[in-house]
């Protein structure tokens, strides 16, 4: 091969974008864990193959099959088909006070049609994780690390598809307090908020949109090395991810407001401000409804807990294998990577040491 056909390092499908993949800066860890996502999620369309969809349909929770052209609300590997990585999206600045928060994903089209068509929040996740490797392969999970600017996302999916019932549901019924802020007020109005919040789910009229995307990366129970069927991809809809967080806080024991507890009152209080004003300030609501917790995180589920929703055969035996890896990144774009060094996995994989 001459130097003139040299393939350069790439991601599939990902041919515009706002990363450069000749650039060693765009192959970073916080990159590429949104960048490879997508370009997985462009491979198993070329494929023919479907995400696994988390969704609710009349409150009943189920795991579906959405096609890559409808998580994305475009073809993935068409000519026009834009990635643009941590960017605002923009039909929904009009529910924002304040600036509209960038996401992990957006996908549009270029173009006299140009728009944006889908917006995601992208977690890669390992599976199993440290509360799973030690579980039978059907019991594996993968922890979920949820941001709070992705509540915001949530809130305002349900609004954007669903505003004749966001009204209904959340302008005359809606749970008052004389402060939100105060943990033992929040506490005892908790159980009011989710039955809104449930009542709402349960409506067959309610319309649900792909909100975040959680590819999993299976390896051989603890041991730092690749299972043959490594990769899938799954996708929580608003109104599976909803369903998700309320099942979460009804799991804890209710002596204190926990992370998924105020997941539920910031989505309920930005939901109740975009039903009465059409916007929220949703930077505002989770630095006040913080109730003594940080805000770094909206909260994190442990494997353990993740897996009990997304169970399936695809979680066990993820659909491709480590040898398609070389489909997916090319042009030596491996070479690229700088992966953080972990003391416990270099042991493990330097058995010589103890000879």
């Amino acid at each position: 091969m001459s130097v003139m056909d040299k393939q350069s390092p790439g991601l599939f499908g990902l041919v515009r974008s706002n990363r450069d993949f000749g650039n060693a800066d765009s192959w970073g860890k916080n990159q590429f864990n949104s960048s490879f996502p997508a370009a997985l999620c462009c491979y198993l369309s070329s494929r023919g193959l479907s995400a696994n969809y988390l969704q609710c349909e009349a409150g009943k929770f189920s795991i579906g099959n959405i096609s890559i052209s409808e998580l994305f609300g475009t073809d993935p590997l068409g000519r026009d088909t834009y990635f643009g990585f941590e960017t605002a999206y923009s039909p929904y600045d009009q529910y924002a006070i304040g600036l509209n928060p960038r996401t992990d994903l957006v996908i549009s089209t270029t173009g006299e049609s140009a728009r944006q068509t889908a917006a995601l929040e992208v977690k890669l996740t390992a599976l199993p994780d440290s509360t799973t490797f030690d579980s039978p392969e059907t019991d594996y999970g993968s922890e979920l690390v949820v941001r709070p600017d992705t509540i915001f996302y949530l809130a305002a999916g349900l609004a954007h598809h669903n505003r004749e019932l966001l009204n209904l549901y959340f302008t005359p019924r809606r749970v008052t307090a004389n402060d939100w802020s105060d943990p033992d007020e929040a506490l005892v109005k908790f159980a009011d908020i989710s039955l809104i919040l449930r009542k709402f789910l349960m409506d067959d009229r309610l319309t649900q949109i792909p909100n975040i995307l959680q590819p999993v990366w299976k390896t051989n129970g603890k041991a730092p090395s690749l299972s043959e069927n490594c990769l899938d991809v799954f996708a929580w809809s608003t109104t599976g991810f909803l369903h998700f967080v309320l099942e979460l806080s009804a799991s804890m024991e209710a002596r204190r407001i926990t992370r998924p507890m105020r997941t539920v009152i910031w989505t309920y209080s930005m939901l109740v401000d975009i039903a009465i004003n059409g916007q929220t300030n949703f930077q505002e609501t989770i630095d006040q409804l913080s109730y003594n917790t940080k805000n770094d995180k909206a909260f994190a589920s442990s494997g353990s807990v993740t897996r009990n929703f997304m169970k399936h055969a695809n979680l066990t035996k993820p659909r491709i294998k480590k040898e398609e890896i070389k489909n997916i990144i090319f042009g030596g774009g491996q070479n690229l990577l700088s992966p953080e060094r972990r003391f416990d996995a270099i042991i493990v994989n330097s058995p010589e040491i103890f000879l």
